[in-house]
């Protein structure tokens, strides 16, 4: 049975900006990936050879979000299969222009034309070949050995939501590490630590997650129009407004894989509503925050519910803004670790450290992951 090592607190226990505002940045540095894998779990593996529907199938039959590529010929993982390359596909192909095919058959040909069936036969490493093209970069990962700091520094900064974690002797893939899964280790040990001041401020004291020009549908809005603005806004998840304006639902990425799972991708036209009566797991509602929630209030409430993000709203429950796993781990974990503001509570959600030794820099922190097909830079923002 695998054992946890005892978290240390490195320094004298003082005054809170000193000793507590680090605390769980210090946590993340004292564990090791390893401890975060379960003794026993799930792990699917597509080869690039795989059909490209075949492998989407699989992922719904095994009720995993992503797999590690493997290339036979090199002998080494190359990428990740997301819901997110899935999204592009359709959006690529959807009733667009049949390519020509000198150059190659669409995976998914104009539905009143030609029927979607290249699918069957489209393989990944096609699909890698054509659409990336010399997009590729290196699949992104981390060692066993590596620290948790390691591993959110790495997602936050790569702006990805899937971390393999691979063996550097064997090569072997061993688990995939998410922001979901990080924030839960933590939550578990959180009792035992001291308590940051910042975690009794609200959200609007912290400046914490997105208030801006806030992507949003409306129930009759065409399923085809969603996958659109996923693309092109790079988000992962949409909130459904009625037309008083108040929230209603939410229609996310991994909501698309049921297109896959009803083989309804065939028809795009449908409403958000309609799609969303074959969600395949039962849907609680939406959860939803307040910017005068303290953050210790955020993120308990998004560990117990399970979820990638919580829609800010107002009283009225109109929408406010977005806060994601991202801007949390980004807020508990990357902001104290500026040398250049060691005493800092937190910063806005679009400062992004560098390096660990680096001071923060502007950047957008709002877009998706480098590790889709070939681990090409792909566009989501949940995500998981």
């Amino acid at each position: 049975m695998k054992t946890f090592v005892e978290f240390e607190f490195f320094g004298p226990v003082g005054a809170v900006g000193e000793s507590e505002s680090d605390i769980y940045m210090r946590f993340m540095r004292s564990h090791k990936c390893y401890d975060i894998v379960p003794t026993s779990s799930k792990l699917v593996v597509f080869d690039t050879t795989l059909q490209v529907k075949k492998a989407f199938f699989a992922l719904v039959a095994n009720g995993v979000r992503a797999a590690p590529l493997w290339e036979s010929k090199k002998q080494s993982f190359v990428g990740m299969l997301t819901i997110t390359d899935f999204i592009n596909i359709l959006h690529r192909y959807y009733k667009s222009p049949m390519v020509g095919s000198e150059q190659f058959l669409s995976i998914l040909e104009p539905v009143q034309e030609v029927q979607i069936y290249e699918l069957e036969e489209h393989k990944i490493e096609t699909w890698r070949e054509l659409y990336l093209q010399e997009t590729f970069k290196p699949l992104v990962n981390i060692s066993p050995d590596a620290s948790l700091f390691d591993a959110v520094y790495s997602l936050i900064k790569n702006k990805i939501h899937r971390l393999p974690v691979i063996d550097p002797v064997s090569g072997n893939a061993l688990y995939i590490l998410t922001h979901k899964r990080i924030l839960k280790f933590l939550q578990l040990f959180v009792s035992e630590m001291p308590k940051p001041a910042f975690m009794k401020q609200n959200l609007d004291e912290l400046g914490i997650g997105t208030y801006h020009n806030i992507a949003f549908i409306h129930p009759d809005t065409p399923i085809i129009k969603a996958l659109n603005i996923f693309v092109d806004r790079r988000i992962s998840a949409l909130p459904v407004v009625d037309e008083s304006g108040k929230v209603v639902d939410i229609y996310s990425k991994f909501d698309v894989i049921n297109l896959a799972a009803e083989k309804t991708y065939n028809n795009l036209d449908i409403t958000v509503t309609q799609a969303l009566q074959h969600r395949s797991q039962y849907f609680e509602g939406v959860v939803k925050c307040s910017k005068l929630e303290t953050l210790e209030t955020i993120v308990d409430r998004i560990v117990k519910a399970e979820v990638h993000r919580l829609v800010v709203v107002n009283e009225a429950d109109s929408i406010v803004g977005i806060i994601s796993l991202s801007d949390i781990l980004q807020a508990l974990v990357l902001t104290p670790a500026d040398p250049h503001n060691p005493h800092a509570a937190l910063f806005p959600r679009n400062r992004v450290c560098n390096s660990p030794n680096e001071p923060q820099r502007e950047e957008e922190m709002e877009p998706p992951p480098t590790t889709g097909i070939a681990g090409a830079k792909q566009k989501e923002n949940d995500t998981e």
